[in-house]
């Protein structure tokens, strides 16, 4: 099973990182992806990536909630960040009106420049879309063509989904929130199809149940996968298999 999204550079686990990394290994996690937030965090990013190398790969990208007034700088140092190392796709990037909607336009003008930069360098997007799906499909308004890529922590409607797939045919990332007791996400997994779903943590973030209220981490995939597996009636065998081959087809990873 792979992780395509989690956060375990940051510090929520500096005291234990590599016992978090050996669980994971231990409960049959075979590769984690890790995207960016902002420029504090490139440098822990690459520190777990270099001692994992095989192990894990990087996104880069300018995370919604982190663009403020200066995020033409911000960007302008991000895009410098990409051009020194290999990356799996640019992200998390995207629109996140949930927190602040101060920023919209911002938002919306730093996700368009970082899609560009996506299509450039022939590479998939990470989307991070909270409250912002207008702003989102806006925004792949201004394009005529547009890179693959992955609706993070998806949460949306059986609408959602087919107005994102007016645009392209996406994956969606699935982590524990399909296993609380009052999510819809359930719902609208048969209309996404499991052939479009990849497994994801966003670990520190959203541990699913039985470990609900932790912090998260990469070894609780299988709870999700289970979960998944009995919502579409098939088996976590399956879902292990049809989400690993989605993860290393959109992010182009190892065999």
């Amino acid at each position: 099973m792979i992780d395509t999204h989690s956060h375990i550079y940051l510090p929520e686990f500096d005291e234990d990182r590599d016992e978090v990394v050996s669980r994971a290994l231990a409960a049959g996690i075979s590769h984690i992806v890790l995207p960016n937030v902002d420029l504090t965090t490139v440098e822990p990013m690459y520190e777990l990536h270099d001692a994992y190398p095989c192990y894990t790969s990087v996104a880069m990208g300018l995370h919604p909630t982190e663009i403020g007034n200066d995020y033409k700088q911000a960007l302008d140092a991000i895009a410098a960040r990409i051009e020194e190392r290999p990356i799996v796709a640019i992200g998390e990037i995207g629109i996140d009106m949930y927190w602040d909607t101060t920023h919209r336009e911002e938002q919306m003008d730093a996700f368009a420049e970082q899609i560009g930069w996506a299509l450039e360098r022939n590479l998939p997007i990470i989307i991070h879309c909270r409250n912002g799906l207008d702003e989102v499909l806006h925004v792949f308004d201004r394009f005529e063509r547009l890179p693959q890529g992955v609706f993070h922590s998806f949460g949306g409607t059986v609408d959602d989904v087919r107005r994102i797939r007016h645009y392209g045919d996406f994956y969606f990332g699935i982590n524990g929130v399909v296993t609380f007791k009052k999510s819809q996400v359930p719902l609208v997994l048969p209309e996404i199809g499991l052939g479009r779903i990849v497994l994801e943590t966003d670990s520190p973030y959203l541990a699913p149940v039985p470990h609900r209220g932790r912090r998260n981490e990469s070894s609780y995939i299988p709870d999700i996968a289970a979960c998944i597996a009995a919502c579409l009636e098939t088996t976590p065998e399956e879902v292990s298999a049809a989400t690993d081959n989605s993860a290393r087809a959109l992010f182009r990873l190892m065999q």
